[in-house]
């Protein structure tokens, strides 16, 4: 009778220790121990977002995501034999030895889901996870993940920019990163399997991943790829430092190209030799822009009412001011030149005289709202917004200089623009890289929706300055025939320009020459600028530039199908 007693009390000691312990775990702390159930059998797998493609202004794709493969470890069942599986897997897939070491032994205590490598092409993450499996390795598995690619290698790859493993390292695949990146998913659910096999009826959760938006741009694919191709040519053929060109739609502003050579290939940026290649050379480093600087001097001169195309002037074969002589770029005696004759024979001595009935604030005024200066804000990182003395702080020898170009700097945008304005009648339009609008990596809506208009000369100014323009082409007047397009009346504009040394002290003995201008002359349709750097082979504006914008613009008017007007070119003289 004891015995039996006491067994039923040994009983009734164990079922109350047990009924304590329910309690506490479905009454007293049930969420803590869920958790933690939840946690030590929980598989969690994160769902990449598709990278929201680049495209030209007609869809074409400058940067896509094409299918791809992440290579995945579970410490769990890759530990064991982590030395071997990460000997193979650094030799097939070129990743860190030591990295997917630690990886296959887990970075964190308890992990089950590693990453070993990311935006791996599937044939060959496949045939690897084959070889792994065949030689009896456990643990390994691959998951979706889209790889960045550029269709076009080069084209406008200093615009687009490129990716890294995880992150954008340049161009607008950085600017517009926000838009273009979506945010990732993650799927999870509990698991009792060291494979991570889900347990049938238990609780999951599913976050989708939200795919990134796309980024359309006003760039012309193939335009942009002509641009790229004949610039190259001419730096190859000048042996130049580099070069830049830039091709806009005269009404809307909307830059159909920007090409920057030296550029490379956005699916192979590691073998860019110099990082400075990487970027948009024409956007981030000023020049001095020479004689082009000119058409904006005396567009500026006629609006006032301080000039006129048939205007005389005497030009002496040098001028002394204050502490320098100016000279023109060829020898001659003293000169009967009108305005326009000075714009066609592109003389500093005669921009020089004209500007005199302008004071520094005047021209500055002018030219600021021209653009120069300031920041065209169309999407590009690192842009600078040149150097422009103001006109309270300019001394009467630099607005000498400035009023042909020198001893101010620009960017290629910025200029184009400037160009432009003469084309569109007197009114600026600014430049547009993103068709509709987007927002900067800095909170700055840019794009074609928030494009302004400005007036800065009247259309009558800008009429008699193209007519002074297309002198510049004429084979007898002007010194740029080689800029002349078959079939159309061009307006255009030589620059020659003396370059800053790398340490600001002077100038260091190169040039940087330009051509920029419109057609068809009495009707434009699209504004060309190019200019190249430090070419070894003697030339200007007009014999190397000139050809280059003559090929460029005669591509895009044929492209866009703009018949000639069959106008009469300008009569005006140059000489009196």
């Amino acid at each position: 009778m004891m015995r039996l007693r006491i067994g039923f009390v040994l009983i009734a000691m164990v079922l109350s220790f047990f009924g304590a312990r329910l309690v506490q775990l479905q009454g007293i702390d049930p969420e803590s121990y869920a958790v933690r159930a939840a946690a030590e059998g929980a598989v969690r797998i994160p769902l990449p977002a598709e990278r929201g493609d680049i495209l030209d202004r007609n869809g074409i794709p400058l940067a896509d995501s094409i299918k791809g493969t992440m290579v995945i470890a579970d410490p769990v069942l890759t530990a064991d034999r982590a030395p071997e599986i990460a000997r193979l897997l650094s030799e097939r897939l070129s990743v860190d030895y030591f990295r997917t070491l630690t990886a296959l032994r887990g970075r964190k205590e308890g992990s089950r889901y590693e990453y070993v490598a990311r935006r791996v092409p599937s044939t060959l993450a496949s045939d690897t996870l084959a070889e792994l499996e065949e030689a009896g390795y456990e643990g390994i598995s691959l998951e979706d993940d889209p790889i960045r690619d550029y269709p076009a290698d080069d084209v406008a790859a200093n615009l687009v920019g490129y990716m890294g493993t995880d992150e954008p390292l340049g161009g607008f695949e950085r600017t517009f990163d926000k838009q273009l990146a979506g945010v990732d998913g993650e799927a999870t659910w509990q698991s009792n399997s060291g494979k991570g096999v889900r347990i049938p009826l238990q609780e999951s959760t599913l976050t989708a991943a939200k795919d990134g938006a796309p980024l359309r741009t006003t760039i012309d694919r193939d335009l942009q790829w002509f641009t790229q191709k004949v610039l190259a040519e001419a730096v190859q053929q000048y042996r130049a430092e580099s070069g830049a060109a830039v091709v806009m739609d005269t009404r809307t502003g909307e830059i159909l190209a920007l090409a920057d050579v030296p550029t490379f290939d956005a699916n192979e940026p590691a073998e860019v030799a110099d990082e400075g290649d990487l970027g948009a050379r024409s956007m981030s480093e000023t020049y001095e822009p020479g004689s082009v600087a000119k058409v904006l001097t005396a567009a500026a001169l006629i609006d006032a009412g301080k000039a006129f195309p048939r205007q005389r002037f005497r030009v002496p074969p040098n001028l002394a001011r204050q502490d320098r002589v100016i000279g023109d770029w060829f020898d001659h005696g003293t000169i009967r030149l009108t305005l326009a004759g000075i714009i066609a024979q592109s003389s500093n001595i005669g921009t020089v005289l004209a500007a005199d009935a302008f004071t520094p604030v005047q021209l500055v005024d002018y030219l600021q709202r021209f653009g120069l200066g300031q920041r065209t804000d169309i999407g590009v990182r690192g842009e600078t917004p040149g150097i422009l003395t103001p006109g309270e702080a300019m001394t009467s020898q630099t607005k000498d200089r400035v009023a042909f170009g020198q001893s101010l700097s620009v960017n290629v945008a910025q200029m184009a623009a400037a160009v432009n304005t003469i084309a569109n009648g007197g009114v600026r339009v600014s430049p547009s890289l993103i068709a509709g609008s987007a927002v900067t990596d800095d909170g700055v809506t840019v794009g074609t929706d928030v494009a302004t208009r400005t007036r800065v000369v009247s259309k009558r100014a800008a009429r008699a300055t193209a007519k002074m323009m297309e002198k510049v082409v004429d084979p007898e007047d002007g010194v740029a025939p080689g800029a002349q397009v078959p079939g159309y009346l061009v307006a255009g504009k030589t620059g020659t320009a003396q370059r800053v040394a790398p340490d600001g002290t002077g100038y260091d003995g190169s040039t940087s020459v330009s051509f920029g201008g419109f057609a068809p002359a009495d009707d434009p349709r699209f504004t060309v600028y190019v200019v190249v750097h430090a070419p070894r082979v003697d030339g200007g504006g007009g014999s190397i530039t000139g050809p280059v914008f003559s090929r460029i613009m005669g591509y895009v008017l044929g492209r866009y199908g703009v018949e000639p007007t069959n106008g009469k070119p300008s009569r005006l003289p140059v000489e009196w």
